[in-house]
């Protein structure tokens, strides 16, 4: 029986990574793309253990090179059964503390480096009339907080994103969505989101400054339930995988859970909502 075709984004550390090893365990054939393939080091380490993955370069900022790999796997298997759009990142400042370019990078990366994939991979999974494509998103996709107001922004236009195409893609070409909403994970992200505004200056000294240090103070009081490590994630995402038909969403821990309720419990899937616009606005 030929393995199932696996594709992930931003592999070179963290959930990435842990997705394609957890995939690659459960007899999936991977392929780890990153932007940098010299970063490539933990996926090479991976295929010294055994495991069936591949490397493979792919920018999510640029559509060509989003292309080019989607095309490369085409080429090679014929088909792509799962796609995981993992790159993202983090970025912690608020609106007046920001530039134009840097929310611009942050919507380049988080939410059109999503639909550069997407648009190069529907044309394929529409003529398979079959596959699924798998954003990663965050309780900050659902609930927005504080000095996080560009982020969550990125995060709420992805889900808004994949809300509106499972109304029709799915029920019309048999291509299925979810959307994954983590709380913490335990990995370089957070780090790197912090490196980064090293890199730029620091946390300015202004009337902001207490709004930062109660948020800190008070993410550090969290319980030690909203921290997940990627592995924890990818086991968790691999659960609903295994099922006939995917969630439109779902979250990945109980603190996550519990953080969103107040707009998930009415439907935690977000299936319901989605047949209703189907019906309301197809008539299927």
């Amino acid at each position: 029986m030929n393995k199932r075709i696996a594709v992930v984004t931003g592999t070179s550390s963290g959930l990435g990574l842990g997705i394609s090893k957890v995939l690659a365990e459960a007899g999936w054939k991977v392929y780890a793309t990153m932007r940098n393939l010299d970063k490539g080091t933990p996926v090479k380490d991976l295929q010294q253990s055994g495991l069936d993955i591949e490397l493979l370069q792919l920018d999510v900022q640029s559509q060509v090179s989003v292309d080019q790999a989607v095309q490369t796997v085409i080429d090679e298997e014929g088909r792509i059964d799962l796609f995981i759009n993992n790159a993202g990142i983090g970025f912690i400042r608020n609106t007046e503390q920001s530039s134009e370019e840097d929310y611009k990078r942050i919507f380049d990366i988080n939410t059109y480096g999503p639909i550069r994939c997407t648009k190069a991979l529907l044309p394929h999974m529409r003529t398979q009339k079959a596959g699924r494509i798998v954003s990663i998103s965050s309780v900050g996709g659902l609930v927005g907080q504080p000095m996080h107001e560009i982020y969550c922004a990125s995060k709420f236009a992805l889900e808004g994103y994949y809300e509106s195409l499972a109304t029709y893609v799915t029920p019309y070409f048999g291509v299925e969505f979810m959307i994954v909403e983590p709380g913490g994970i335990e990995s370089e992200f957070a780090n790197s989101v912090l490196a980064d505004i090293e890199k730029t200056g620091g946390f300015p000294k202004d009337e902001y400054e207490q709004v930062l240090n109660d948020f800190m103070g008070q993410r550090g009081n969290q319980d030690s339930g909203v921290f997940q490590t990627p592995e924890e994630i990818a086991e968790r995402m691999m659960v609903e995988l295994e099922k006939d038909t995917l969630p439109l969403r779902m979250r990945t821990s109980e603190w996550s859970e519990e953080f969103t309720k107040l707009k998930t419990s009415a439907d935690p899937t977000g299936l319901k909502q989605t047949a209703m616009v189907t019906s309301s606005l197809l008539g299927k």
